[in-house]
């Protein structure tokens, strides 16, 4: 699933292309990915001017001279510029100049109009301070793993980046979180803007379908410390990289790194 830097990437390569654009017509086809009356979105959307192209968590927000468009890329969904549409293709904006298509071979992305969950994510953990970073997590009785993947917690987190930031802080993915101590909190708050941070400037990481607006791909893959790499040594200290289920995600560490 995208998380915050491949969310930040879309964007990224999306406004410039769509910021002032008018939106001449719109058609949605999925129930999934469009769930209720698609040809009343169709026409809310339809006339509409574009005015900004935002990211919050890993929702991209396309906010309109009246009202939002809300998309959630899911696990396969893709917002193209380029290209043709095809049989996965459900969703088309056709622009004043130019035309966006939305693309999702498993139909787990949303396309949504001033969805409700959005006023529920918590802070961007790039924004939020050590303190109230440390507050929110001595306030929760969880392992440290599943609570960054709660996104009221933090939103934009996900299986691929909490994996390295808890690496990259030394902490165990089943350590529980209000223990922590304040200096192993401070290292795990700085790993994760750190971590965020270099996979932005790399465009995310595609391990399977994402790619940006203009169909590239990222490359920060290919700096994974742990995420994806069962079996291989740890980078630091050699020992082979575990697998375990976390929060009811696969999750790879380092057992002899990372302590509880």
């Amino acid at each position: 699933m995208p998380e915050l830097p491949e969310v930040e990437t879309v964007v990224r390569s999306l406004a410039p292309h769509l910021v002032g654009r008018r939106i001449v017509r719109a058609e949605f086809t999925s129930r999934f990915v469009t769930p209720g009356d698609r040809r009343k979105l169709a026409g809310r959307v339809s006339g509409r001017r574009i005015r900004n192209v935002a990211r919050r968590g890993k929702f991209i927000l396309i906010t309109l001279d009246e009202g939002m468009l809300v998309v959630h890329l899911g696990m396969t969904g893709q917002l193209r510029l380029d290209g043709d549409a095809s049989e996965h293709t459900y969703g088309l904006i056709e622009l004043d100049d130019g035309m966006l298509r939305y693309q999702d071979p498993r139909q787990f992305g949303r396309i949504e109009w001033n969805p409700k969950r959005i006023a529920k994510l918590g802070p961007e953990p790039l924004e939020i301070s050590l303190e109230e970073f440390s507050r929110r997590m001595r306030a929760r009785k969880s392992r440290v793993k599943p609570l960054l993947l709660n996104q009221q917690f933090l939103a934009g987190v996900g299986n691929i980046y909490a994996d390295e930031a808890l690496f990259a802080a030394g902490i165990h993915p089943l350590a529980i979180a209000p223990r922590l101590s304040a200096a192993r909190a401070a290292r795990l708050h700085q790993a994760i803007r750190d971590v965020l941070t270099l996979a932005i400037e790399h465009r995310g990481s595609s391990i399977s379908d994402y790619v940006d607006a203009a169909g590239q791909r990222g490359n920060f893959q290919v700096l994974h410390q742990v995420y994806g790499r069962e079996g291989e040594p740890c980078p630091n200290c050699g020992t082979p990289i575990r697998k375990i289920v976390a929060g009811g995600r696969g999750t790879h560490f380092c057992p002899r790194c990372q302590k509880r």
